[in-house]
């Protein structure tokens, strides 16, 4: 299990009610997902882009939603 990166506020309290704790569960998700949840933007999800790489990871794709 890897922690998420440290981002905003309300960038945290989203993606905690969703249910996202790690960094591998996060890569369960669609980016389109996570920009649908009250709080995330594009700074959020930069951060949480360049964090999924720097562990092998990377959201899911959109095509296999």
């Amino acid at each position: 299990m890897t922690d998420l990166p440290k981002i905003g506020a309300p960038a945290t309290r989203a993606l905690a009610s969703a249910g996202y704790t790690d960094l591998e569960n996060l890569a369960q998700a669609t980016e389109a997902e996570l920009l649908a949840l009250h709080g995330m933007g594009p700074k959020a999800m930069s951060m949480l882009r360049r964090a999924l790489e720097e562990h092998g990871l990377s959201f899911r794709d959109q095509a296999t939603a």
